[in-house]
């Protein structure tokens, strides 16, 4: 038995997830998981059906994406993923899809502004949408760059991805992480609702006003501050 065995088992039920949960058509997306120990993670490999999909067929890379162990490809986001484990040694799980909200926010280069409550018990701020990518990035190591769009929007908004567990990439789509890989699912579960309100806000009333500073703290800090007094 692979030494790997629980890992690819890991990433083979987080990834079954995202159908389950709606978030994935086809072969739209992709969910790794990292063991920080033996410096590698595990990942869906490309363009394999989800109905198809067994764990024997998660592929394991190191953080310089290489294949430690597979006989199949890894997914084409690999390089994306890759370089947000290398560069954010917290996360432990992430999940890329082309859910239809969050990538419609994303297709359309627009932050998701907060709203209501549901967003504010995850987040303090609108979800962030990186710019497309500028020309020699998509014309380089394009997955490489892509997960250096991320990490440069983050810094450049003075954000902590250890707060702010999702972004939209412009006109691309939505990745989510955590420290582990059920909190990244669960992250993208959340960002695709928050799109999906946040859109059905506007369509209502196209002048709606974000949620007030008081209750984005309130909401936030009941379940996350430090006299939380959210659930048991």
């Amino acid at each position: 038995m692979s030494q790997y065995q629980t890992l690819k088992e890991i990433a083979y039920e987080g990834n079954m997830r995202l159908p389950e949960l709606d978030l994935v058509l086809f072969t739209f997306g992709n969910a790794s998981v990292a063991d920080r120990e033996k410096g590698v993670f595990a990942i869906k490999p490309s363009g394999v059906a989800y109905e198809k999909l067994r764990p024997q067929d998660i592929v394991i890379v190191d953080f310089e994406a290489n294949v430690v162990e597979g006989e199949m490809r890894p997914s084409s986001d690999t390089k994306t993923h890759a370089v947000l484990y290398k560069n954010w040694s917290t996360i432990g799980g992430i999940v890329h899809t082309h859910s239809t909200y969050a990538t419609a926010w994303a297709q359309a280069q627009r932050d998701i502004p907060i709203m209501g409550t549901t967003h504010a018990d995850h987040l303090t701020v609108d979800i962030p949408c990186a710019p497309p990518m500028k020309d020699e990035r998509i014309q380089g190591n394009y997955e490489y760059e892509t997960g250096f769009q991320i990490i440069d929007e983050f810094e450049s908004r003075g954000l902590s991805p250890d707060e702010v567990e999702m972004v939209l990439v412009g006109n691309h789509a939505p990745f989510t992480w955590g420290k582990t890989l059920d909190k990244a699912v669960y992250n993208s579960a959340v960002l695709e609702e928050c799109a999906r309100m946040a859109y059905l806000s506007l369509q209502i009333n196209p002048a709606a006003p974000r949620l007030k500073d008081t209750l984005v703290q309130k909401h936030f800090e009941r379940k996350h501050g430090p006299n939380a007094y959210y659930g048991q």
